[in-house]
């Protein structure tokens, strides 16, 4: 017998085998990604072994080989990244995704709404609400009195109260918490 009769008869039990991938991923709940990789892994290990006149039931050794596979992988990712239950505690979910819509959608409200508001109005919302500057900052700034300031950002707050939706306003409120 020569030495391509073991390999290609290798090769016809990976192939008349199918059910290996369906093994694979019915153990220790593999993914369908990792179990073709795994599968190739187990038809690699068949490929070196010298001996394949002295294997008497294939299926099953190719089932254990498979078996071996999973086992060493289970074994690598113990240890690749150990995992303690404190650190459960320090996860946080920051944002999720229900949340970040209606934050998004509230945004664009939000500047559709102050790009109706005269030229003036804006910029002293830009510098109250953008730069953190106080009412007497922003007089300063722009030469008016702190009086005409506040008469502004009352007038810029009214409009706004009446172009925005009052249920946006109420998701931006408790998104803010």
């Amino acid at each position: 017998m020569s030495t391509e009769d073991p390999k290609r008869r290798l090769s016809d039990w990976f192939r008349q085998w199918p059910p290996l991938r369906k093994f694979l991923l019915g153990r220790s709940g593999i993914a369908g990604s990792h179990a073709d990789e795994m599968a190739h892994e187990v038809f690699l290990r068949l490929l070196r072994y010298e001996r394949v006149d002295l294997i008497e039931h294939p299926q099953a050794y190719l089932f254990k080989i498979a078996l071996n596979v999973v086992a060493e992988l289970a074994i690598r990712a113990q240890h690749r990244t150990p995992h303690q239950p404190k650190w459960l505690t320090t996860l946080v979910v920051r944002e999720q995704p229900k949340e970040a819509a209606i934050h998004d959608d509230a945004q664009q409200e939000l500047e559709r709404a102050i790009n109706t508001l005269p030229a003036r109005q804006r910029e002293v919302l830009k510098l109250l609400f953008s730069e953190g500057l106080a009412e007497t900052q922003i007089a300063a700034r722009l030469g008016q009195t702190p009086r005409s300031v506040r008469r502004q950002l009352a007038r810029s707050y009214e409009k706004l109260r009446h172009e925005l939706d009052p249920d946006l306003l109420e998701a931006m409120i408790h998104g803010r918490d």
